[in-house]
């Protein structure tokens, strides 16, 4: 594949930031739930869009790690230890906070009008904030340092700067989101 067709998802999450866009469109005009029939079908096929472009994006970020050469100073077994720590402690915070939040809760559900009952509070999140940006941030780092690749650290940077701008917008309009739901609730009883 060329860069010039995968490039601009390759640096880690640019996509997120777009399928946000593509989220608050939806918020304002319901136009993919009507065309699906259904805010639950439009959101598993937004999801299903934005799993294969993790997929790909991951893809690129290996290859790019791959094609470059190692950082002698990581290339020992210390340091990969650390990657397999950072992979694991990774994986347990996206595995985990997907299962907190479900497929809708973890795939712009809250854009689509799919709210949970109220905002998640449990396990990752008591440990950490956006724990499955931050997760995948640490599975890239992980990755990048199993490989010894300063390549793969800066696109690790790179990942936790985009997420870090993703969170910019995502945390007041999740807290906003859930304010007016409450506020809703409160009126009604």
């Amino acid at each position: 594949m060329s860069s010039s067709v995968a490039g601009p998802d390759c640096c880690g999450g640019l996509g997120n930031i777009d399928f946000r866009q593509v989220g608050r469109w939806e918020q304002k005009t319901r136009q993919l739930s009507r065309a699906f029939g259904s805010p639950y079908l439009a959101c598993y096929s937004l999801g299903g869009v934005i799993l294969l472009l993790n997929v790909l994006r991951s893809h690129c970020f290996t290859q790019a790690m791959l094609r470059q050469p190692k950082m002698e100073g990581l290339d020992n077994p210390a340091a990969f230890c650390l990657g397999l720590v950072l992979l694991g402690v990774g994986t347990l915070f996206v595995l985990s906070s997907f299962f907190a939040l479900g497929f809708t809760g973890t795939f712009l559900g809250d854009y689509f009008g799919i709210l949970k009952e109220a905002r998640v509070t449990t396990f990752p999140f008591n440990i950490v904030d956006n724990p499955m940006y931050w997760g995948s941030t640490a599975n890239y780092l992980g990755w990048a340092v199993l490989h010894a690749s300063p390549t793969g650290l800066l696109l690790t940077v790179m990942v936790a700067l985009v997420y870090m701008v993703a969170i910019l917008y995502e945390e007041p309009f999740t807290a906003e989101i859930y304010r007016q739901k409450a506020s809703r609730s409160h009126r009604r009883s």
